[in-house]
């Protein structure tokens, strides 16, 4: 539902489109060379904005979006606008030219991203000293269900959302229920978040009742042992509505493409500026110190689970449990090189040679050995989602703290978690985020990479 009632700034969006036509529109005077003074050029470049806004939900900015969906959204739509302003050029090439255009979008881009990104972190600020542009909440079900999304509304007021109350429902659920809903009724409550596994499904059904026919936003909590970012979308088969388990959006043409080139174009350069004169190093060092090969190759599966030869930088003595048993702190196996390659993550950077060959990108899930794969399959609820797109040498749930030996469940499910996040929700700038991330992870040190 995107009912709107209590203290809502309804009138931002609207403020930031006629802003962004002004800058558009002034810019175009002086950069692009289009004879403005003819009430079609204005009105051609204004429409375009709109309707790519439009499509790409360019102005759907709400108080959890994150930086890194807006900073994507705005690529895309410099880019679009960009490509129609230099087709409506190529009809006037008498008084614009390609430069002219690529200087009046960037620009253009440029000023509309630093308005936005204004606006976004004073309402931030503003909902933290003054207490304004918030939605009152309050939260239904067990003290454990509910605890973290309620420790999320009292530690992050920036967010404006305001808890008022926790109904527990671990005892008598009928009664708490119709007491939440005269409290909402009484008290003007905005928005309720309901634990889905604390609820029976009639209850379920009443309290949507509820929330529908009294115009309150009505948002659940799933169970703390699925997987969190699951995206439903519906198809339309005729008329017939079909739910789509999960929009997965490197399946578009496009998006592989634009992956497929940057793996490829930061692989050449890793490999090119860094492993052309660093592999003759650690040969030397390694070979020194232990017998054996220079690189240590596994099978570990891929895309659509299907298996590879994974390329590292050999860190451990030869053994028999290479391929059976993960490498734990302070593991004998592991030799003085092998120690310093791992915890500054040099014993990766063969498999930039896997991202060149096509069997992995540069940021994806973290592939498994085969045995463990195999394993984890059986026991992790939703794992082999994770093989619906290429491994990675790095990965989002790897920059937030599950790298490396999987200690107990909650390292796995925290894994797979993050990694079903990141294929339901890729962009480029969320890859070049998660590299920035990673390199700074390795600098700082990681207590986990051993």
């Amino acid at each position: 539902m995107k009912t709107k009632t209590g203290r809502y700034s309804g009138y931002i969006r609207p403020f930031s489109f006629v802003i962004d036509l002004i800058v558009i529109n002034v810019l175009s005077v002086y950069l692009t060379g289009f004879p403005v003074y003819e009430l079609f050029y204005p009105l051609f470049i204004s429409i375009s904005w709109f309707i790519i806004a439009s499509s790409l939900g360019f102005y759907e900015v709400y108080r959890y979006t994150k930086v890194i969906s807006i900073l994507n959204c705005a690529l895309k739509q410099g880019i679009l606008f960009t490509l129609i302003c230099l087709a409506f050029a190529f009809f006037d090439s008498e008084n614009s030219s390609f430069q002219r255009i690529v200087l009046f979008t960037s620009v253009s881009l440029f000023l509309i991203l630093i308005i936005k990104l204004c606006i976004y972190y004073f309402l931030k600020r503003y909902r933290v000293l003054f207490g304004g542009n918030f939605r009152t909440v309050i939260l239904l079900g067990n003290s454990k269900s509910v605890k973290p999304l309620q420790q999320f509304f009292t530690e992050n007021p920036d967010y404006g959302y305001k808890l008022e109350k926790v109904f527990d429902l671990e005892k008598d659920k009928v009664r708490k229920l119709r007491e939440s809903f005269a409290f909402v009724l009484e008290h003007k409550i905005d928005e309720m978040y309901c634990s889905m596994s604390d609820l029976t499904q009639n209850q379920i059904n009443e309290i949507v009742y509820f929330a529908d026919n009294n115009l309150k936003t009505l948002k659940f909590i799933p169970d703390e042992k699925q997987i969190l970012s699951r995206n439903f979308t519906f198809e339309y088969y005729n008329y017939i509505p079909v739910i789509s388990l999960r929009n997965i959006l490197l399946d578009d043409t496009l998006n592989k493409v634009i992956k497929r080139v940057f793996d490829i174009l930061f692989s050449v350069v890793v490999i090119l500026g860094l492993l052309s004169w660093l592999t003759i190093i650690l040969a030397i060092f390694i070979k020194w110190e232990s017998k054996g090969p220079l690189f240590f190759i596994q099978k570990r599966n891929g895309l659509n689970y299907k298996e590879f030869n994974c390329y590292k930088f050999r860190s451990m003595e030869l053994n028999d449990e290479a391929d059976v048993n993960q490498v734990s702190k302070n593991d004998i196996r592991v030799t003085t090189v092998g120690q310093f390659i791992r915890k500054t993550s040099i014993d990766e950077l063969p498999q930039f040679l896997n991202v060149l060959f096509g069997d992995m990108s540069v940021v994806g899930p973290r592939p498994h050995m085969v045995s463990h794969t195999e394993m984890y399959a059986l026991k992790v609820d939703k794992f082999m989602v994770r093989h619906f797109i290429k491994p990675g040498i790095t990965g989002l749930a790897q920059t937030k703290g599950f790298r490396g030996e999987v200690e107990t469940d909650k390292d796995i499910i925290n894994r797979v978690k993050f990694d079903i996040f990141y294929l339901e929700n890729w962009s480029i700038l969320l890859d070049i985020k998660i590299i920035f991330n990673t390199i700074y992870n390795t600098i700082k040190g990681d207590e986990k990479a051993y």
